[in-house]
């Protein structure tokens, strides 16, 4: 396998990376930083911008698969710089595997491409894309996997992989979020209704994209289509926060606050970051609050049949191996 890895210095692409290299693959990297400690592990790194389509071009040369992992995340941020990303960002990957005669692209998408802002409880693939989005990043998330699923063709396969949350040692924006806001005791439980969601260990999450990339080709019952990737175990999403602040040696949030006072919350503070154009998110977004406050979790019934597709990695021991990396990083003076 030639391997073309888009972001494969982030949380998932790394891992990715490795999975590939444990296979043996010829891997390139294509990102905007430059990662001495992939290359010294026999993969070749480019730096580049998405929106340049000569240097995405030039990544795809002669590789027989893209892992398309890059992409713009987050609650906040200008619209322009999340289409740029993930919409032009795509449509050039998109675009290059066509030039250079790639067959197969493997896609992470998001489970809030279809996030209605209500709560979801088991939906499969079937749900259907909302008619507006809270927020910049699932309405462009939503706008290029369906460029992906619509260029899937003869000639080159498409498929888009839907991971939730994903999490684990390493992190570099679900548990950094959570830790940093616990520190500043700018966090606190929004209603006091359970709601449970699906999150998603970053073995897991990896995992499953070499089976979708095993089981992918032209014509191949995957080819463009969808999956939702999870654990496959609901927990509570309060309880599941605190005990990522348990592993990090953080007291458990305590403090609450109702819903309707979290959303006005959200849409005051995006309205005081827009005026004054502040740096950084806001404590609070209606995105974040309605996320916050509503069920989402999802059937991977079809990513179990159709990719072979089984979470190794239970929420009970990726924790055990958080704390374990919280416990090392501490040890070696970094702060978790």
């Amino acid at each position: 396998m030639k391997a073309l890895v888009t972001g494969g210095g982030g949380f998932l692409g790394r891992a990715i990376v490795q999975r590939l290299l444990a296979k043996g693959a010829s891997i390139r990297t294509f990102s905007r930083g430059d990662y001495p400690d992939l290359r010294a592990q026999g993969v070749e790194v480019m730096q580049g911008d998405l929106v340049e389509y000569g240097a995405i071009r030039q990544a795809c040369y002669d590789r027989d698969i893209v892992f398309h992992v890059a992409a713009k995340a987050g609650v906040w941020g200008r619209p322009a710089d999340f289409y740029s990303a993930n919409v032009v960002g795509t449509r050039n990957v998109l675009a290059a595997c066509r030039d250079r005669g790639i067959s197969r692209l493997v896609y992470t998408s998001s489970p809030s491409v279809v996030f209605n802002g209500r709560d979801m409880q088991g939906v499969d693939e079937s749900v259907p894309y909302p008619d507006t989005f809270p927020s910049p990043y699932p309405a462009t998330k939503a706008e290029a996997e369906k460029l992906v699923l619509t260029t899937n063709t003869t000639d080159l396969a498409t498929v888009a992989l839907r991971p939730h949350l994903i999490w684990g040692p390493g992190d570099t924006h679900l548990i950094p979020g959570i830790l940093a806001r616990a520190r500043q005791g700018k966090i606190q439980k929004i209603g006091k209704q359970p709601k449970l969601a699906d999150f998603t260990y970053i073995d897991n999450a990896a995992e499953a994209h070499l089976l979708a990339a095993d089981r992918l080709a032209p014509g191949s019952p995957i080819a463009g289509r969808t999956y939702f990737i999870t654990n496959g175990e609901p927990v509570e999403i309060w309880a599941f926060i605190n005990s990522i602040l348990e592993a990090a040696g953080i007291p458990p949030v305590r403090g609450s606050v109702h819903p309707a006072v979290a959303y006005l919350g959200g849409a005051v503070a995006e309205t005081v970051w827009k005026t004054f154009q502040m740096k950084g998110e806001p404590p609070m977004t209606r995105f974040l609050a309605r996320e916050l406050t509503t069920a989402h979790w999802f059937n991977i019934d079809a990513a179990r049949r159709d990719l072979g597709y089984e979470p190794t990695v239970t929420t009970s021991e990726g924790l055990r191996r958080l704390k374990e990396w919280f416990e090392s990083s501490s040890a070696g003076g970094v702060t978790p």
